[in-house]
């Protein structure tokens, strides 16, 4: 079962891009990190593209790590994502739920689909969006086919998913059940104000201060 924007390109072309290294010297001489350990060691977990089993298996072990190095520091979870395996996000989702650590979450360029829900299950106060972010909701979709009875079983599972990302939506966003269900039937876009009033995020963010000395965002932009 699948959850996706479904705003694709005509073409999609695979590119290898090279994973920039960070060179740090301390006392015991030079250290090289993939700039994405580097990140994780100030806390900053980045969710970029589709979520997948994958990607999933990824972030929720550095959501365990980093729980498990500081269970009371936070951790900023940075998402750009067009969505995908429902499953996948769940196990992200219940994960960021489950561990000690406040969950900051922070949307740039996109959070549509799983993407929203990650985002929106962020630590109540603490979920952001730069300003030029959109941020889209939806129901699972998901296709069948074999017997009868195989479709029925996936139609209804199909259902029971639906209500539960409802009643998810519901309980991050404050929105009542029949508008969360009313804006979901098809793919609802939100720039990142209508996102703010809607309940899906806290703040948007214009700019971090320059003395800032840890990784949260901090500067609101004008509504």
């Amino acid at each position: 079962m699948r959850c996706f924007a479904r705003t694709v390109p005509r073409r999609s072309v695979q590119r290898a891009y090279t994973v920039p290294i960070v060179l740090e010297s301390g006392a015991l001489g030079e250290r090289s990190f993939d700039i994405y350990s580097r990140l994780l060691r100030e806390r900053i977990i980045c969710v970029h593209g589709e979520v997948s089993d994958h990607m999933a298996s990824l972030v929720t072990a550095q959501l365990l790590f980093l729980e498990a190095e500081h269970p009371e520091k936070p951790v900023y979870m940075y998402i750009n994502s067009p969505g995908g395996l429902v499953t996948a996000g769940m196990a992200m989702y219940d994960t960021m739920q489950y561990i000690r650590p406040d969950v900051h979450t922070i949307c740039m360029g996109q959070a549509a689909s799983m993407g929203s829900l990650l985002l929106a299950g962020g630590t109540p106060g603490c979920r952001f969006a730069l300003p030029n972010s959109r941020i889209m909701l939806h129901q699972p979709s998901g296709g069948a086919q074999g017997m009868a009875a195989d479709i029925d079983i996936q139609a209804r599972e199909i259902l029971r998913t639906r209500a539960n990302l409802n009643r998810l939506y519901v309980h991050h966003t404050g929105q009542e059940l029949s508008e969360i269900e009313r804006v979901m039937d098809r793919d609802y876009f939100l720039d990142v104000h209508q996102a703010k009033k809607f309940g899906v995020i806290d703040q948007v963010l214009d700019k971090r201060h320059r003395d800032a000395e840890d990784a949260a965002p901090e500067n609101e932009s004008a509504a």
